[in-house]
């Protein structure tokens, strides 16, 4: 049958197949896609050649683009027990269940016991986030909330885990529409942070490299923060003109302490991943060639434990902070709408950005 391609750009489950491969902690993803026009269709010859090229380096068994037929039970049995690798092809080759569970700038595989979330945006650079992105990722914390899983798998393509808000997307839509753009973008944040407080099922965040900004500022609001050697963490909120987010601005001082707090919310320090682990922002740091396999083995183990059991666990240990974190968030947007509304604090945070461009 022929493919139907969407009109508003690429959406994930969609059948297709790419010329550049990212992986998960491997390379940064490239955003030039090369479709089929046919679903199901390829080339005999293709085939090997298809699935030699698959560097097994992410979480899981190595994913085919939906052509690939191996050839026995036991090769494929082989296969499902070897890692798969982190890479945009997911879009195309994960089982979606229902038209809304389409996405474009995220994956999301339905596991056995758990939901796998990844960062996967075309639309921005290094898994920068924008009102847009943000709304996806509620969508699919919405949708995980009242499946099945036991809980919940975030990690993402590329070399990358986050860079936080999009500054070239804040540039462009704070100078059209200052007072409007401030208020739908502040809210935008409040709302995909409250997902993530308001989450029921245990979050379990893998981190394969830098985590910047928002990207950095929700890993205190998830349950378990599994990190690579490769990653480290910043969020310079004052040194690029903004107030923290991410309720960051609690977070942080119970979790590191004042002094570093201030540090990386006020200076923008960065944490290597051996740093965050040891003052308890990182659970666990693991050697990058056998991270996933680790972050892997943990979440199966995990996610055969009973599912109330885990829940009513996550509960005991949340519920009191809940509605205190809920208070922050809100603070926080608030804040950020006032400094955004205000001439002063977007012509500092322009200039700040003009200066970063005529640097690079």
């Amino acid at each position: 049958m022929p493919l139907k391609k969407a009109q508003n750009g690429l959406e994930n489950g969609d059948a297709g197949s790419e010329k550049d491969e990212s992986h998960f902690g491997n390379e940064s993803h490239q955003p030039d896609l090369d479709l089929n026009d046919h679903d199901g269709e390829q080339e005999a010859g293709d085939s090997d050649g298809t699935h030699s090229a698959l560097v097994e380096n992410g979480l899981g068994s190595a994913l085919t683009n939906g052509g690939l037929n191996l050839q026995s039970s036991v090769k494929r049995k082989l296969e499902a027990e070897k890692d798969y690798v982190f890479d945009k092809r997911l879009r195309y080759s994960v089982r979606q269940n229902e038209s809304n569970c389409r996405f474009r700038d995220i994956v999301v595989r339905k596991e056995e016991g758990f939901t796998h979330i990844l960062l996967s945006s075309q639309t921005s650079d290094n898994n920068s986030l924008t009102p847009e992105i943000m709304k996806e990722v509620r969508r699919a914390l919405c949708n995980a909330a009242t499946d099945d899983s036991k809980l919940l798998l975030l990690s993402a393509v590329g070399s990358v885990f986050c860079s936080g808000l999009d500054y070239s997307y804040l540039i462009g839509r704070l100078s059209s529409d200052r007072r409007k753009e401030s208020t739908r973008i502040a809210e935008a944040i409040r709302d995909f942070v409250k997902a993530f407080i308001q989450f029921k099922k245990p979050i379990v965040v893998a981190i394969n490299g830098p985590a910047l900004g928002l990207g950095a500022s929700i890993l205190p609001l998830c349950d378990i923060v599994w990190a690579s050697e490769k990653a480290w963490f910043q969020t310079p909120y004052a040194t690029i003109r903004l107030t923290p987010a991410g309720c960051s601005s609690y977070t942080f001082p119970q979790i590191l302490g004042v002094a570093l707090a201030n540090e990386m919310l006020f200076c923008g320090r960065k944490l290597t991943a051996q740093e965050a682990c040891s003052r308890g922002l990182v659970s666990q740091v693991f050697w990058p060639t056998t991270f996933s396999q680790e972050v892997m083995l943990r979440v199966k183990e995990m996610a055969s434990c009973s599912a109330v059991v885990l829940e009513e666990s996550k509960c005991l240990v949340r519920s009191f902070l809940k509605s205190v974190l809920e208070d922050v968030n809100e603070k926080e947007c608030l804040m950020l709408k006032q400094l955004w509304s205000s001439s002063k604090g977007l012509d500092s945070l322009f200039s700040y950005l003009q200066d970063k461009i005529y640097e690079v």
